[in-house]
């Protein structure tokens, strides 16, 4: 069966500019809607975080006002999270786990990954295993932060001169951060070397393959990033 190592933040605030500390944590449609793709295919899957920490759902993502007006699609991510609570409440500690032992990683996004993933140099070593087993590595929204700790033996960026999208600056300028943060997920990615791609319009999905790293831009790439990744990894049944 293919097993996924689901890597979740554990931080519940991301620290602006000013020092301030914004509550946040993973975003719900990030979590929820790959969770249940890739449940439906059969997968195992492992939710995760550093120091086993239970995380912590965004509430602005259930809100009417970041689900296109409507209060269903919202209330839709909640009731699902609950139906996982068990999951969530009891999470693997990130710091602890075997790459050996799943087929992939997959990090959902949220303003969370900004302040604890971005930053660990132990998930940083997580990734560039994954990396260099050929498993695929895939992250949807702020989830691509993750990857900036992963570096080769030279201490370069691994993912340098790789495809790949993530939160674009117009979008977090458009939800009123891109003034605020400390750093820009599109600038960071860039400047580290990363061939950055976005879709013409915010918003609309967008998902980028670059030989085993899979990136989808914003919480709308959520379902095709995971629909890509299940096509490619087939559950594998074992035989007795």
């Amino acid at each position: 069966m293919t097993r996924v190592l689901f890597a979740v933040s554990g931080s519940a605030h991301w620290t602006l500019a000013d020092g301030t500390r914004h509550p946040c944590g993973f975003w719900p449609e990030e979590l929820a809607v790959p969770h249940k793709i890739f449940r439906d295919h059969g997968f195992d899957l492992v939710i995760a975080t550093p120091g086993a920490v239970v995380p912590t759902a965004d509430e602005a993502g259930f809100s009417p006002e970041m689900n296109g007006g409507s209060a269903e699609p919202g209330q839709r991510f909640r009731a699902y999270l609950e139906s996982i609570a068990s999951e969530l409440g009891a999470p693997a500690d990130l710091n602890e786990a075997d790459p050996a032992e799943f087929d992939f990683v997959f990090v959902p996004g949220g303003h969370g990954p900004m302040e604890d993933l971005a930053a660990s140099k132990e998930f940083g070593r997580l990734i560039a295993e994954f990396d260099a087993a050929g498993k695929p590595v895939a992250a949807v929204c702020h989830g691509p932060a993750a990857l900036l700790p992963a570096t080769d033996a030279d201490g370069r960026w691994l993912f340098a001169g790789r495809r790949l999208t993530g939160f674009s600056n117009v979008e977090e300028g458009q939800v009123g951060f891109a003034d605020k943060a400390p750093w820009l997920l599109e600038d960071r990615l860039g400047d580290g070397g990363g061939q950055f791609e976005k879709s013409a319009s915010a918003w609309e999905p967008h998902v980028v393959v670059c030989g085993n790293l899979y990136t989808g831009q914003n919480p709308a790439s959520s379902a095709p990033l995971a629909e890509r990744l299940a096509g490619a990894l087939k559950p594998v049944e074992t035989v007795h």
